[in-house]
């Protein structure tokens, strides 16, 4: 399945109390892939058609941190598993045997855990829980971990870029005042430090949307970063015209890239994207609206300096 698609049915992260727990190791290596879940969906599934009761119930009794963590906004019960287990029971078998490659992900994952400890030396490492759950999420990050959404995946291409994402979640604490800017530098700065330690791009179409419409997105987003309507730039769309979901992963990333590529010290810039205190201050210093926010300052009849106050 395209990352893409995965990411648009994430779950927004509204606040910080995810990042930087201290529960969690410093060392790359300790990286926890945590698959037990699978198995065990796999075992109650096959007893579906012979149980005389809900065979989610053990599933969910024994399930790990992950599964918890899924528990109160996507799974809800073994009641609402067990309602859509038995709805989509063809859909839930093509991700099988989707884990049995896993191990060579872990490596790859061990890798870029290794990458942001190097630009990043105060990081944290979280578990990474694959669970399974009712179709309505591929996976967010948790106070438990980072956790996978198994039955989304048709295969593991991009997965490890897709933990990438979440594992810059844990190390933000991205603070200001809410404004649809802050949340596009929260998901642009993980997609940005994630493609740095991974080489994966996870949000392609998006992407190149963006690209090709520069002028008339950055226009458009001048007039709106300061508000708290998110409204065709996360996690959802108007309609209103051909846009793809998550344009704010696009230009968070375009502004958090504007930003490093003008730093001289790049560890330190890593840093300061990942614990910005004022996203209107970190925009202007980025440069990459200046001649939007010219044009819209001057339509105001005002200057480009009152523009951030």
């Amino acid at each position: 399945m395209k990352l893409s698609l995965i990411l648009a049915t994430f779950c927004i992260v509204f606040s910080n109390f995810i990042f930087g727990q201290n529960n969690f190791s410093n060392n790359p290596l300790d990286a926890i892939f945590e698959t037990k879940d699978s198995k065990f969906f796999w075992e109650v599934f096959d007893k579906m058609d012979k149980s005389k009761q809900n065979p989610f119930i053990e599933y969910m009794q024994k399930g790990s941190p992950g599964v918890k963590g899924f528990t109160e906004n996507r799974i809800i019960n073994a009641d609402s598993l067990f309602a859509v287990v038995k709805k989509r029971k063809a859909d839930y078998e093509l991700s099988r045997n989707v884990l049995d490659g896993i191990s060579s992900k872990e490596k790859r994952v061990r890798a870029i855990y290794s990458a942001l400890k190097y630009w990043y030396p105060n990081a944290k490492f979280p578990p990474i829980y694959f669970v399974y759950r009712r179709f309505n999420s591929g996976g967010t990050s948790a106070p438990e971990g980072i956790i996978i959404g198994t039955e989304m995946l048709k295969n593991l291409d991009g997965v490890s870029g897709l933990i990438a994402h979440e594992l810059v979640h844990y190390q933000q604490n991205i603070t200001g005042k809410d404004m649809l800017l802050k949340w596009c530098l929260l998901e642009g700065g993980a997609d940005f430090i994630g493609e740095l330690i991974s080489g994966e791009s996870i949000n392609k179409f998006s992407y190149k949307y963006g690209d090709q419409n520069l002028d008339k997105l950055c226009q458009e987003f001048v007039t709106r970063l300061k508000k708290t309507d998110y409204q065709d730039w996360l996690y959802g769309t108007s309609k209103k015209d051909d846009r793809p979901n998550d344009l704010g992963y696009w230009i968070g990333y375009k502004i958090t890239e504007s930003y490093f590529n003008k730093q001289k010290d790049k560890q330190k810039a890593i840093e300061e994207i990942l614990n910005i205190k004022d996203p209107m201050e970190f925009l202007k210093q980025s440069g990459f609206l200046d001649a939007f926010i010219e044009k819209y300052q001057k339509s105001k009849k005002e200057n480009y300096s009152e523009f951030f106050k």
